[in-house]
């Protein structure tokens, strides 16, 4: 927007809800409301200055052809996008789009993600500077009124759809984003590395901001300037310094997959390709529906389903439970998650599934045991109990195994373990060393150790430019 406003040109503001991209199975109606409640209130903002945003349902080609019919188009404007290989490809379509008609399409560096590096050779540096640059302020300058005609219009049904937000997700918009980061800064945040792992405390004492970051309601610059500001005068530093650290890690995993968008369909290390996982169909629905007889990874489950968030040790424990104790290839579950992730980023999802699955080759293999996760990060069983009321009679003492009741037990409690709550689907201890056996094995393979040397030299930051200028 700022660079349309410096063009001194009349423009159009517009946002594309593509069908391909619908489609795709990594969207889910949840992520196009998210964004459409944004642009609402976008459209509120712009108001006073007489703009507003021009929504199409249409592929991108489609629309810049129809307003290229309408108008000489001279640039085009907007952020680069690290996407997945769909929308790269669309990417590559209008850019030959421009070149034909002579456009200038300017894309725009999104946070401290680098277009173009082979390395990360400086890359720290370079990502402290961008963060600590001013922050663009828009000053909207009256231009030409354009009359146009919207040849793509959402449909009734998909309007609809849109419209009908559910409660349960956090609302979207710059506003809100804004107020969940000043509740962090003022309160919220003191408690942050104490609760950042439990399942329950987390939704508080988090930043929240994710959903805010994922759909540009916010920039990461915008967020890491407020929080650092705050962090040089407040008792709370070390959580906020923590908070900041893991800013940069957005932005960390999301220049791997915009070097490698492969991350989307393949094990970055091909060696891992090699390692067979029989699929088992029970096994997958049963992960995906919360109905693995492992509470802890039941109420995570349901949770994510109705609210669109957890916490990434939690997140990590569901990846873990499929890859490892179900022993299911990663594939089996990345889209399904990244369904119901509210804050579904690309960059970060599938990045963070491989390493969790353990098919980089160079990350330490994670293979959470979920009934000590649950006694460590909710030894009452209050999370758990929230989300799967048929256990709220149970007592501490079983909350975590409820299946090691007797039958005796399982009346007094008023639960029948195989009926009212299904039975563990597998034993832990077994598929514990199963999946330790074969993916720690498979770690001595030629194509596994051949392909490690090549991800640390792509992917791995020098340890010597990790400082903050």
């Amino acid at each position: 927007m700022y660079l349309a406003n410096q063009s001194d040109l009349p423009y159009l503001i517009i946002f594309i809800f593509e069908p391909s991209v619908i489609s795709y199975p990594d969207t889910s109606l949840r992520h196009l409301q998210f964004q459409f409640q944004s642009l609402l209130q976008l459209d509120q903002k712009l108001k006073l200055f007489n703009k507003k945003v021009e929504i199409f349902h249409a592929e991108a080609l489609s629309v810049f052809q129809d307003i290229s019919e309408q108008y000489i188009i001279r640039n085009i404007f907007s952020y680069q996008e690290s996407g997945i290989q769909l929308t790269y490809d669309r990417d590559k379509r209008i850019s030959k789009f421009c070149k034909e008609r002579h456009i200038q399409w300017h894309e725009c560096q999104r946070d401290g993600i680098q277009r173009g590096i082979a390395n990360r050779n400086g890359w720290d540096k370079q990502w402290y500077s961008v963060m600590h640059s001013p922050i663009i302020k828009n000053e909207f300058t009256e231009t030409e009124e354009l009359l146009f005609d919207n040849h793509f219009p959402v449909t009734e049904e998909l309007q609809v759809q849109l419209e009908n937000y559910p409660e349960y997700l956090q609302p979207a918009g710059e506003d809100v984003a804004w107020r969940y980061l000043k509740s962090f800064v003022t309160e919220r945040g003191k408690n942050y590395n104490k609760h950042i792992s439990k399942p329950l405390e987390s939704r508080l004492s988090c930043g929240r901001i994710s959903p805010y970051l994922s759909w540009g309601n916010i920039s990461v610059r915008q967020a890491y300037q407020y929080v650092y500001s705050h962090s040089k005068s407040t008792a709370a530093k070390y959580p906020f310094t923590s908070f900041l650290t893991r800013l940069k890690w957005h932005c960390h995993f999301i220049q791997k997959f915009e070097v490698e968008c492969r991350y989307e369909v393949a094990c970055i290390n091909n060696g891992y390709e090699l390692l067979e996982h029989p699929k088992n169909e029970v096994y997958i629905e049963a992960w995906k529906n919360g109905n693995t007889g492992y509470p802890l990874v039941d109420a995570c489950m349901r949770c994510l389903i109705e609210t669109g968030w957890l916490n990434f040790r939690m997140r990590a424990m569901l990846v873990s439970f499929l890859c490892h104790h179900l022993y299911q290839d990663w594939r089996a579950g990345v889209y399904h998650l990244a369904n119901q992730f509210l804050d579904y980023e690309p960059g970060i999802h599938y990045p963070q599934f491989q390493m969790q699955a353990g098919t980089t080759g160079v990350n330490t293999i994670r293979i959470y045991n979920p009934v000590k996760q649950s006694q460590e990060h909710d030894p009452q069983g209050e999370f758990i109990k929230k989300w799967l009321s048929q256990l709220n009679h149970i007592p501490v003492e079983f909350i975590h195994e409820p299946y090691k009741m007797s039958e005796m037990e399982q009346k007094i409690y008023k639960v029948v373990i195989g009926k009212d709550y299904p039975r563990p689907i597998v034993d832990l201890d077994v598929s514990g060393k199963v999946a330790r056996k074969n993916i720690w094995g498979h770690r001595i393979n030629e194509i596994v150790r051949k392909e490690n040397n090549r991800i640390l030299m792509t992917h791995t930051r020098r340890k010597e430019n990790d400082k903050q200028p």
